[in-house]
């Protein structure tokens, strides 16, 4: 068996995509005498290459390093594979300087085992292949963006200059890819965050602590009352718990010991034996609720919710705008039931978590019944209370008509889970909702229920996100809409806009009138041309705009334009009901 460092998919298009990170190092070590190489694997919709350099790559250094690309490509130079001693591997990268892939071969191949390398006409790589025959058969390729990375993705270690590039089979395709990157960076959740003033970020609170701007947090307000609301409808008790706890908590529930790597350190204090942990899930808290008093079984199913604050650590690396924060409030909430009520309870998490989607126009998304793997040290519990979690998931799915998929070694630590995989407006896919089944943290913590003969049963658990974390939740639903988003959840929804100085009284009546209709309403009192008010309204996405000149206020109407650029004139209370009916219907 023959082994090296970073090989992924047999699939036509990653071989492409791998071929061509091996004739980007090519050309980089050509054009940068002395260039250190790391790892170029095959990704989603392209591929990257890390770089330890002398100095720092701009975006200008990539026509030329594409050029040189071409001209490798234009000699068709072969991919050919040869099989070394380990110690012959990496006495060959010694001989070239290059430190990370000796680390590579040291760390990874067993003594006695063959290494494989890869030529491409001069350039040597470690690599398990396979490759396109030639580099004459990358047809269309093209790099897109420079980025820093952590070798082997340790803040701890030297940051790399990681270059991404993207390669198609045909120009078309290319062409094609190239375009929707446009229209995603049109899109791009941190460019619309700042313009259109909804979140920042800033360094005095550090990396992956958004603050949430008075717009932001206008949107976000309004989707938790829609959801607390929906929520209470359906049966749940909605609670708040804090931030914090004893360490001891997280030791019991088990996440201190699988997940401590990314939680933040433990607070400790010269005056008290207590050591104080921020939560990195809502699990624990919500079984202390639970344990409050006892319950019987008439009281279940009880459904204890919350959108609550979680802290994770991750690394600075990983921080991906509100996609990947250190501070999350999660749409979470735990049920508690008899094990007969427990396919019924998973059904009606799945049916809230369908409702959220299809409202907030989640439309692309597909079911991952995450299950375990042989690797038995990553999992707790009996195999007969696996196995009866996972017919309940699966039972629920297929009574609602979903497929899915199975993802084996992706179960929670204590139980298998539906995730809702959702791709964005950027097609990347992340795991929006969850709903995982629980039989070990109530053993754990000794719950118990008076069932009907008088007897104490253990009650099953059942974790369920139906909405998510609400920054990633923000970061797609701005992606989604290109942060024109649907009235309801608009910041501001009508912009009142008096044409001059002597509308200013009529337009206050306006908007006193949309206001009392509980519309969120401004008016633009500036002494700027009317144009230039329309034209500021539509780069802010404000849904309306109400256009008052002296016609309008002599008639008690407004000229209304919306900000796809339909125009009408209507009476004021009828289009403050109009857009109460809007509101109310959520229409997207």
């Amino acid at each position: 068996m023959s082994h090296a460092a970073d090989h992924e998919s047999k699939e036509p298009l990653d071989v492409l995509r791998h071929s061509a990170a091996h004739v980007l190092a090519a050309a980089v070590t050509e054009l940068f005498p002395g260039a250190k190489y790391a790892i170029g694997p095959a990704i989603e919709n392209g591929f990257y290459y890390d770089f330890d350099l002398a100095r720092p790559l701009t975006q200008e250094d990539l026509p030329a390093i594409e050029k040189k690309m071409r001209s490798i490509i234009g000699r068709k130079l072969p991919f050919r594979q040869e099989l070394d001693e380990k110690a012959e591997a990496i006495a060959k990268f010694e001989a070239l300087d290059q430190p990370y892939k000796v680390e590579l071969i040291q760390e990874r191949v067993p003594d006695g085992e063959k290494v494989s390398l890869y030529w491409t006409g001069e350039f040597l790589d470690l690599c398990r292949g396979p490759h396109v025959p030639d580099a004459g058969e990358i047809k269309a390729f093209k790099l897109t963006r420079l980025a820093g990375a952590y070798w082997k993705g340790d803040e701890h270690n030297r940051q790399l200059q990681r270059v991404y590039g993207t390669a198609w089979p045909s120009q078309k395709d290319l062409d094609e890819y190239l375009e929707f990157l446009a229209e995603a960076e049109k899109r791009d959740h941190k460019r619309l965050g700042r313009e259109l003033k909804l979140f920042l970020s800033d360094e005095r609170t550090g990396a992956g602590l958004p603050i949430w701007l008075p717009d932001g947090a206008t949107v976000r307000r309004e989707i938790e009352r829609w959801i607390i609301d929906e929520e209470l409808a359906r049966g749940y008790k909605h609670v708040r718990t804090p931030d914090v706890a004893r360490l001891e908590l997280f030791q019991k529930s088990g996440h201190w010991e699988r997940y401590h790597d990314s939680m933040y350190p433990p607070m400790r204090f010269e005056d008290s034996e207590e050591v104080l942990e921020l939560r990195p899930m809502n699990c624990p808290h919500h079984i202390l609720v639970y344990q409050s008093e006892l319950h019987s079984y008439r009281d279940l199913p009880l459904r204890i919710a919350e959108i609550g604050n979680n802290w994770r650590f991750e690394k600075s690396g990983e921080l991906q705008g509100l996609n990947r924060v250190r501070a999350f409030a999660l749409n979470d909430a735990h049920i508690f039931c008899t094990p007969e009520q427990l396919e019924s309870e998973v059904k009606g998490s799945l049916e809230l978590a369908m409702y959220f989607s299809g409202v907030l126009g989640i439309d692309e998304y597909w079911y991952r019944l995450s299950v375990r793997d042989d690797a038995k040290d990553k999992w707790i519990g009996r195999e007969e209370q696996w196995a009866a979690a996972q017919a309940a998931l699966a039972a629920a799915l297929e009574s609602l008509d979903q497929t899915y998929r199975l993802g084996p070694g992706e179960a929670a630590f204590y139980g298998p889970k539906i995730d809702f995989q959702v791709r964005d407006a950027l097609r990347r896919e992340f795991t929006n909702s969850t709903v995982q089944v629980d039989f070990q943290l109530p053993e754990l913590f000794d719950l118990e229920y008076v069932a009907e003969d008088g007897s104490r049963q253990r009650p099953v658990m059942v974790h369920r996100g139906a909405a998510g974390a609400m920054e990633r939740l923000f970061a797609y639903l701005i992606e989604r809409y290109a942060g024109a988003f649907p009235l309801w959840l608009a910041p501001v929804q009508t912009v009142v806009l008096p044409i001059t100085d002597e509308q200013a009284q009529y337009a206050g009546q306006v908007a006193a009138r949309l206001a009392t209709a509980k519309l969120r309403v401004e008016v633009d009192s500036r002494s700027e041309r009317i144009n230039r008010k329309i034209r500021d309204a539509q780069a802010r996405k404000v849904p309306y705009m109400a256009v008052v000149g002296a016609r309008e206020a002599e008639a008690g109407h407004v000229n209304v334009r919306d900000r796809a650029g339909a125009q009408s004139d209507e009476e004021l209370d009828a289009f403050a009901q109009r857009l109460v009916e809007e509101v109310a219907s959520k229409r997207r």
